[in-house]
């Protein structure tokens, strides 16, 4: 159910949909990063940065759907 209410957010809720695509253009970064054998230091430093860049936009996305579950009016709003 959760699956189903995530792909109508991206389908009617533009703020949603950009979150989305940008938790998973870091998700496929995160993934060419871990596929090395070796990180330099600014590729430690991405890796980190990115890790917590997922975590920021996957807070935003569960705030849309806690606000949409809620029955707010305007799930896309955030304080």
């Amino acid at each position: 159910m959760a699956e189903d209410l995530k792909h109508l957010l991206i389908e009617t809720n533009e703020e949603f949909r950009q979150l989305a695509s940008k938790h998973h253009t870091l998700d496929d970064r995160l993934h060419e990063l871990e596929a090395k054998h070796y990180l330099s230091d600014a590729e430690q430093f991405e890796e980190v940065s990115i890790k917590k860049r997922k975590l920021q936009v996957k807070d935003q996305m569960e705030l849309i759907l806690r606000n949409y579950r809620s029955g707010s009016s305007t799930p896309g709003l955030s304080a």
